[in-house]
C-alpha cells in the first residue's frame, strides 16, 4: 500500500477540532441523529484509522454486510460506504417471507428487484435471506390456509323439507335412479357427527340422470328470489348438475359455478374436499303461476363415483322472506360500507372497511387495527355503534358477532349510556369465531362498543346483530371443520413450495448463496418442535407441520430450483456460547444429507459482547471447521451496553471483532472460509429501531466516522496491524 507523507483526516465535516490539543477531539451534536455516540479517542489513533483502505481489501474471502434495503436505496452516505467497503450485502429483513408475500399469497417481488439491480450497479452480490425461518413470516396468510373451514350458516329459515332425509326414510324424496345406491350414512357428513347423503355410480353410468334424487316441493311466494345451496364431494374426481322441473322456465340452467367472470357451464366439478354449490333462482325463472318447484341432484355423469352431501347444508332459502330478528344495529353486514360505526378511542388507522376476502361471509367486514396492549384498558381502542332504538327496560338481548383476528387477540363488548354493560374478554384468533353475550335492559343503553385494546393486531368483525331473544333468525348454524393433520401437512407443503421454488427462480440470476434455513435448533441442541410459545403475529413453525424433515425439502427445493453452483446455508445463533448447540446443528445437517439433501455451508451468526467467552469461540469454529463444510460468520456485532461508549469500552470492543476474525482464519481452513458479514453499518439511531437500540456495536459511530472497531477488523482481515507499515508524520491541527 502506498501512502502520501501527509493524508488529511477523512471521515465526517461533523468532526471539529476546537483546540490545539493533538491527543483529543471533541464531538458535536448532529441535530439529525442527537447525541454523538461515540467516544473521545486519542487524535493519532484516529488519523491512523483515517489512513486505511476500506475493508474488503484486506482479504481474499467475501466480506459481507447486513444492510436495510430501504436505507442502501435512499442514502447516499450509508451506500456509499457499503459500496466501498464491501464484497456482498445481505437484505436484515425485507427479503424474508413476511415482507414478501402478501394475505393471497402473491410475492412481490418490485422492492428486492430494485435492490438488486442497484447492488449489482455497484459490483456487490446478494446473500439470499432468508427462506424458511420461524420468524418474519406472514403468519396470518400461512395460518389462514390451515385455519378450521367456517361455513356460515343460511342467511334465512330453509324452506326444504328434510325429514325424509334426517330420518333416512326418504319420505317425500325420490330416489328415480339410484345408480349402485342412494342411502343415508351417519357422522359422514362436513362435521364427525352430522350426516350425509351418500350416491354412488354404477359402472356404467355415463348420462347425468343416471344418479338422481329429486328434493319434495319447495313452496315459493311470487315475487321472491330463491337460493338453492350445499356442500358436495366425492371419493374420486366427480360431476355433477342441478335440474328442475317444470316449475321453471329454463330446467335445466347453464351456470357460471365458480364465479369465473362468465363462463357457463352446464355441470359443476367434485373433488374429495368439501366444496359448496350454490344456485340463485330469481323470480323471473319460475313460471307464471307456479307455486312450488322441485329440483335434481343429477351426479350420474361419470362411473364409479362415490358423493356425499352434507345433509345439514341442503337447503332452499326464501331471499326475500320478512327477516324474524328485529336489529338494533343500523349496519351489521358491512357489505358496502361501515356507516354508523365510528372510533371512540384508537389510533388514526384503527377503523376501516375490509374487502370480501377479509368477511366472514358477503362483501365486507369492519376493520379495527389495534396499536396498544393493555389488558386493563380495553377501551384504548374501542369503535362504537348508536342503537336505532332505546332497549326496553327488563328485557334480555342477545349481543352476537362474528369475530377473528390476524393473531390471537382479545375483545370485548360494551355499552354506553346510564347503564353500562361489560362483556367479559373473548380470546380470538385467526378463525373466524361466534361470539354470543346477553344483557338485561336498564332501558337508558344508548350504543354498543368494541373494546380491543387488551391485545394488539389486526381484527375482522361482521354480522353484528343486538336483538331480543336468539339472534340465529331460523337459519342453519354456522359449521366449523377443522383440517386434519395430514391436510395440513399437504397445505404448508405446498405453501413451502410455492415460496421457495418462486424466490429462487427469480432470483437465479442474481443471487448465487442463500439462507436456506435460519435458526432451527433449541439453546440445549435439540430440534425445534413448534411448540415454543410465541405472542409474535410474525411467528410461524414450518416444522411443527411438516416435521424434522422440513429442512430436507427446504435444501431440496432450494437445489431444484436455483443453480447448481449455488452455495447453500443453514445458519444459528448463539453457536459461540452454547457449544451443544453447535453440535446439534451439525448433527442436524449430517441428518439432513442422509435424507438425499446436500448444505454447503454452516453460518454462525454471532451476535457478541465483551463478556463472550473467547475460549468457547476459539472451541466453535473448531467444531464447524470438523464439519467439512464452508463455514461463514453470518451476521456478527460486538454490543456494548451503551450508545456512548467509553475510550476503553471501544478499544475491547475492537480487540474482540480482530480476535473473532483471528479466530476465524486459524481453525476453519482456507478451502472452508466462505466469509464474514458485518451486521448493520453504523451507530445511527434510525439503524438500530429494531435491533440492539441504545447500542453501539457497528464499526461506523453515529456520524458515518471509522471507530477503533474499524481498525481492529482490517487488522484481523489483513493479518497484521496495518497501521505498522504507515510512514509519514501525523498531521496536528493548529
Amino acid at each position: 500500500m502506498k501512502y502520501k507523507k501527509i493524508l488529511p483526516i477523512i471521515a465526517s465535516s461533523l468532526l471539529i477540532f476546537a483546540s490545539c490539543d493533538d491527543n483529543l477531539m471533541d464531538w458535536e451534536k448532529d441535530p439529525d441523529h442527537g447525541e454523538v455516540t461515540g467516544a473521545e479517542l486519542p487524535l493519532a489513533l484516529v488519523e491512523k484509522i483515517s489512513r486505511y483502505e476500506p475493508l474488503k481489501n484486506y482479504t481474499n474471502f467475501v466480506l459481507g454486510n447486513g444492510i436495510g434495503v430501504d436505507l442502501y436505496m435512499s442514502d447516499d452516505a450509508y451506500r456509499n460506504i457499503v459500496n466501498a467497503n464491501f464484497d456482498e450485502v445481505t437484505p436484515g429483513y425485507e427479503m424474508k417471507h413476511g415482507p414478501m408475500v402478501n394475505a393471497k399469497g402473491e410475492i412481490n417481488f418490485a422492492t428486492m428487484d430494485a435492490f438488486v439491480a442497484k447492488t449489482k450497479e455497484a459490483g456487490l452480490s446478494v446473500f439470499g435471506h432468508t427462506l424458511v425461518w420461524h420468524s418474519n413470516q406472514n403468519a396470518s396468510y400461512l395460518n389462514g390456509i390451515i385455519a378450521p373451514t367456517v361455513i356460515p350458516g343460511s342467511s334465512g329459515s330453509n324452506s326444504l323439507d328434510l325429514t325424509g332425509l334426517t330420518n333416512g326414510t326418504f319420505t317425500n324424496w325420490a330416489r328415480n335412479n339410484p345408480g349402485k345406491g342412494i342411502t343415508i350414512v351417519a357422522n359422514s357428513g362436513l362435521t364427525s357427527t352430522s350426516q350425509a347423503i351418500q350416491l354412488a355410480a354404477s359402472a356404467t353410468s355415463s348420462a347425468a340422470y343416471n344418479l338422481q334424487l329429486t328434493s319434495p316441493d319447495v313452496a315459493i311466494v311470487t315475487g321472491h328470489n330463491y337460493e338453492l345451496s350445499f356442500y358436495i364431494k366425492s371419493d374420486v374426481a366427480g360431476k355433477g348438475r342441478i335440474s328442475f322441473n317444470a316449475s321453471l322456465t329454463n330446467q335445466y340452467p347453464w351456470k357460471d359455478w365458480y364465479n369465473t367472470g362468465g363462463s357457463f357451464t352446464e355441470a359443476f366439478v367434485t373433488s374429495s374436499q368439501w366444496q359448496q354449490v350454490k344456485i340463485k333462482l330469481s323470480a323471473s325463472d319460475f313460471k307464471v303461476g307456479s307455486t312450488s318447484f322441485k329440483f335434481n341432484l343429477d351426479l350420474g355423469y361419470l362411473p364409479n363415483v362415490t358423493y356425499l352431501i352434507d345433509v345439514n347444508t341442503l337447503s332452499v332459502v326464501d331471499l326475500d322472506a320478512a327477516s324474524s330478528i328485529v336489529n338494533m344495529i343500523s349496519n351489521g353486514k358491512f357489505n358496502t360500507d361501515i356507516s354508523g360505526w365510528s372510533k371512540y378511542n384508537g389510533a388514526t388507522n384503527a377503523l376501516s372497511l375490509a374487502d370480501a376476502s377479509n368477511a366472514y361471509e358477503g362483501n365486507g367486514a369492519m376493520k379495527v387495527i389495534n396499536a396498544t396492549s393493555d389488558a386493563s384498558n380495553q377501551w384504548k381502542t374501542q369503535i362504537h355503534s348508536d342503537f336505532t332504538a332505546k332497549l326496553t327496560a327488563a328485557k334480555e338481548y342477545t349481543v352476537s358477532y362474528m369475530i377473528r383476528s390476524e393473531a390471537a387477540g382479545s375483545v370485548r363488548c360494551s355499552t354506553t349510556g346510564g347503564s353500562a354493560h361489560y362483556q367479559g374478554d373473548q380470546a380470538t384468533s385467526a378463525t373466524w369465531k361466534l361470539v354470543e353475550w346477553k344483557i338485561t335492559a336498564s332501558g337508558d343503553e344508548t350504543g354498543l362498543n368494541f373494546d380491543l385494546g387488551a391485545a394488539a393486531g389486526t381484527y375482522y368483525i361482521d354480522n353484528v346483530v343486538v336483538t331480543t331473544g336468539a339472534a340465529s333468525g331460523g337459519g342453519s348454524s354456522t359449521v366449523i371443520i377443522d383440517k386434519t393433520d395430514a391436510e395440513k401437512k399437504l397445505i404448508i407443503g405446498n405453501a413451502m413450495t410455492d415460496w421457495i421454488s418462486k424466490m429462487v427462480t427469480h432470483y437465479k440470476t442474481g443471487v448465487f448463496a442463500w439462507d436456506v434455513v435460519n435458526e432451527p435448533m433449541k439453546e440445549d441442541g435439540t430440534l425445534r418442535n413448534g411448540t415454543e410459545s410465541t405472542t409474535a403475529t410474525d411467528y410461524f413453525s414450518w416444522i411443527k407441520y411438516l416435521g424434522k424433515d422440513y429442512a430436507v425439502t427446504a435444501f431440496k427445493l432450494a437445489r431444484q430450483y436455483g443453480n447448481s453452483t449455488d452455495k447453500l446455508f443453514i445458519n444459528d445463533y448463539n453457536l459461540e456460547s452454547r457449544l451443544d448447540k453447535c453440535d446439534g446443528l451439525i448433527e442436524y445437517v449430517k441428518y439432513i444429507e442422509s435424507q438425499g439433501a446436500t448444505v454447503d455451508g454452516i453460518g454462525t451468526q454471532m451476535h457478541i459482547s465483551l463478556t463472550t467467552d473467547k475460549a468457547k469461540i476459539a472451541q466453535m469454529f473448531q467444531k464447524l471447521a470438523a464439519s467439512g463444510k464452508l463455514i461463514k460468520i453470518s451476521e456478527l456485532d460486538v454490543r456494548l451496553g451503551t450508545n456512548s461508549p467509553t475510550v476503553v469500552q471501544q478499544a475491547s470492543q475492537a480487540e474482540m471483532y480482530q480476535y473473532v476474525i483471528d479466530m476465524y482464519k486459524k481453525y476453519i481452513p482456507a478451502a472452508q472460509q466462505y466469509g464474514v458479514t458485518i451486521w448493520g453499518v453504523s451507530d445511527r439511531v434510525k439503524e438500530h429501531v429494531y435491533w440492539l437500540p441504545d447500542e453501539s456495536p457497528n464499526l461506523w459511530d453515529a456520524n458515518f466516522v471509522r471507530k477503533h472497531a474499524y481498525k481492529g477488523t482490517a487488522d484481523g482481515l489483513a493479518g497484521k496491524d496495518v497501521s505498522l507499515d504507515f510512514s509519514g508524520e501525523l498531521v496536528k491541527k493548529p
